[in-house]
């Protein structure tokens, strides 16, 4: 009788434990392909995001939110950027571009500015309409995180530490 009820509780555990992993790691999903077209003119493609941790930022000029955040954004990339992390702030698309030149030349911006001219990059990325919408891509190219409005600068710092910290 012992050796069944081991069997049934350790099964149960086994159960509870593929059931949490399943339920835990639901989160994370791949990063969608698509290429960002950068101020210099240059393309990166979500491939090249691979092996740093990255957040990725939708943000407009005329969003009073993220204009606020943007100097946590350029302290956070600092911060980390010596350590394998990267930051692609993605403009939206009806952000006249002369607005975000301007706004990147004038505030410093020390991270790669892309303009999703056509809004593809928006669709792709879960049809983002909302800003600032951040998303923290690990590693492997899997989101791990997304906040929609300003992210708790502490938390994702936090977030960020243990994702470099990975393998």
């Amino acid at each position: 009788m012992g050796i069944k009820q081991w069997a049934a509780g350790a099964a149960v555990v086994a159960f509870a434990a593929v059931g949490a992993y399943v339920y835990l790691d639901t989160g994370r999903s791949a990063a969608p392909e698509s290429t960002f077209v950068l101020l210099d003119g240059s393309r990166q493609s979500t491939a090249d995001l691979r092996g740093k941790v990255t957040l990725v930022n939708f943000w407009a000029t005329s969003c009073t939110t993220c204009v606020a955040e943007m100097p946590e954004i350029i302290a956070t990339y600092r911060k980390y950027q010596p350590k394998g992390f990267d930051t692609l702030a993605v403009a939206m698309s009806y952000d006249p571009p002369s607005y975000v030149v301007n706004f990147a030349e004038t505030r410093k911006l020390p991270f790669k500015v892309a303009i999703d001219n056509t809004g593809a990059v928006a669709q792709a990325w879960g049809d983002v309409k909302l800003t600032p919408s951040t998303f923290i891509v690990n590693k492997r190219g899997e989101i791990v995180k997304t906040y929609v409005g300003a992210p708790n600068f502490p938390e994702l710092h936090y977030l960020i530490e243990k994702l470099l910290a990975e393998t």
